[in-house]
């Protein structure tokens, strides 16, 4: 934010010249209230004081000292027990206009992850059915979230983790066996623990298809895993599809299979046993997670000799340490909030700081139609796609929607909302306002308004109460990446635009755009205009959604 780096900079030389630095717990921020200025800092409270000092005393002194260094400051004002707010000179917000404009898709580009490596693990639902839409809310996090680290300075790579090993599998497999020898005309009943929707009957009526009734003759386990693999396969065919038409990017697919059969799952085990940070124990092999802060320690390897969910993670975790990552980022569903200690204690144990483990955990999502919820059930077949519904609302929509609250709160998506061109649908609301910019310039083409080149002379006229805040609200957006990049939390960026938008629709109530006579004022609000919709693209492809030009 260029207000608030301009106070830090002149804070930080002015104690630099008394011999001190700038305290740590200095603030720097926009005050509730305009009245108040346009920052305020509450650094005579938090610097160190000669004796019988009082913080509105230093303040009046430094007040002298910073109205002599600022010369982009207007005004300076003492409140309260000694906050120093600032108001700027008009031509320092005009400026942050002329830089949108300048640096174009660029503007708002900030280095905070200095090329770190980040790996961004997400989705991973398990390839036993269709995506539904509490994945589709993972998916448009995580994707939104890479974007933003990359557009934030980091080095980004982004991964899809297949558990395709373990007892869901094996239920998949014989939930096709048995759909498939149903198809054959076998009377068999359909075991209860097995998964129910007719995607499991259209891939056994495609195998049949295909193969006849072939598999009949051949030894059950043979038949069991033809048909594991057939599941899975047309499964993960349509995940991936489903994923690439919802604009979403994986770089990698992970195979939990491939840890099991290639002896890694081991490995990492018997590495933990020989640290003595595993023990073996009424013939089961046990992690010591109480040693890093877990409740419990935790079961890897059954006394059945079966390995549990948490190793092939522990090895899993191993391999993305082995590949050099800064920070790993898991975003799991928020049912999974009890791993997370276990999951720490484990990155802990394999010599890696703890908190280079992030866990975003993602909330359930409501579907709304007619005002009534629809129930969800993966495993009884009773859900609505990620497809199905995209199709409904389209993916612009379902995506804003997906990102429009914080993802660990529960999200309420309303079908019927969400399908409306109005101005209480939050999607619309912010398309349209980059779609009303698109129409001004078209307007203004056809009345032969001729499109300005940025000047800070053109932007001098823009001195209403509506241009500063429109002014003020792009210097926020670098503000806002940063933010968003640093809490790991792609909700503020939607937050942003939907204030960007109300303040540009604010301003078509207020100040009638092209019929004026000044020719000058309209094109210094054409240039507002532009950079405003300069800013509103990048914003919504942070967020993986188009800016059209026509609503």
């Amino acid at each position: 934010m260029k207000a608030k780096n301009y106070i830090s900079e002149k804070l930080t030389a002015l104690m630099a010249a008394k011999g001190q630095a700038l305290p740590a717990k200095t603030t720097i921020e926009a005050p509730k209230s305009e009245q108040h200025g346009d920052m305020a800092t509450n650094i005579t409270m938090v610097m160190p004081k000669e004796k019988g000092q009082n913080p509105r005393t230093v303040a009046e002194a430094l007040k002298t000292e910073l109205l002599a260094m600022c010369p982009e400051i207007e005004s300076i004002e003492i409140a309260g027990p000694g906050f120093i707010n600032f108001t700027f000179k008009p031509v320092f917000w005009q400026e942050v206009a002329l830089a949108a404009l300048e640096n174009k898709a660029d503007f708002g580009r900030i280095d905070v992850g200095q090329g770190r490596k980040v790996q961004v693990e997400y989705v991973s639902a398990n390839p036993t059915g269709p995506l539904h839409i509490g994945h589709g809310r993972g998916a448009a996090v995580g994707d939104s979230l890479t974007r933003i680290l990359r557009f934030t300075g980091h080095e980004v790579e982004t991964e899809y983790y297949l558990n395709d090993a373990g007892r869901q599998m094996r239920l998949l497999g014989l939930a096709v066996w048995v759909r498939y020898q149903q198809a054959c005309g076998i009377e068999i009943p359909f075991p209860e623990d097995c998964y129910r929707g007719d995607y499991i009957k259209d891939i056994s009526a495609a195998l049949l298809a295909e193969k006849g009734k072939a598999l009949l003759d051949l030894p059950e386990e043979e038949a069991l895993d033809l048909c594991y693999e057939r599941g899975m396969t047309d499964i993960l065919n349509g995940i991936k599809q489903d994923l690439i038409d919802f604009r979403v990017e994986h770089q990698h697919w992970f195979s939990e299979k491939s840890l099991v059969d290639g002896g890694q799952v081991e490995a990492s085990l018997n590495r933990l046993l020989a640290e003595g940070r595993a023990y073996e124990k009424d013939g089961a092999l046990w992690f010591r997670s109480t040693d890093h802060g877990d409740d419990k320690d935790r079961v890897l390897r059954k006394s059945d000799g079966l390995l549990t969910y948490f190793a092939s993670d522990i090895a899993y975790h191993d391999n993305k340490i082995a590949r050099g990552f800064d920070m790993m980022v898991d975003i799991w569903g928020a049912d999974h909030h009890g791993y997370v200690p276990r999951m720490k204690a484990a990155i802990e144990a394999l010599g890696k700081d703890r908190e280079s483990l992030q866990v975003i955990l993602v909330q359930l999502v409501n579907l709304i139609q007619g005002g009534e919820q629809i129930a969800m059930s993966t495993r009884a077949g009773k859900f609505e796609t990620l497809a199905d519904v995209c199709a409904e609302v389209g993916v612009d929509a379902a995506r804003f929607i997906f990102l429009s609250r914080k993802s660990d709160s529960h999200l309420d998506f309303d079908l019927d909302v969400v399908k409306q061109q109005s101005m209480d649908n939050p999607v619309y609301y912010v398309q349209y306002a980059h779609a009303r910019i698109s129409s001004l310039m078209r307007k203004a083409e056809e009345q032969g308004v001729a499109l300005p080149e940025p000047s800070g002379a053109l932007m001098a006229l823009l001195t209403t109460p509506e241009d500063k805040a429109l002014f003020k609200a792009l210097d926020a957006f670098e503000d806002t990446l940063e933010l968003a990049a640093r809490t790991l939390s792609p909700h503020h960026v939607s937050y942003y635009l939907m204030e960007l938008a109300g303040l540009l629709h604010r301003y078509y109530t207020v100040h009638h755009i092209l019929s004026g006579d000044d020719q000058a004022l309209l094109q210094a609000r054409i240039l507002l205009f532009q950079a405003v919709a300069g800013v509103l693209k990048a914003g919504l492809d942070l967020l993986g959604v188009n800016a059209p030009e026509r609503m």
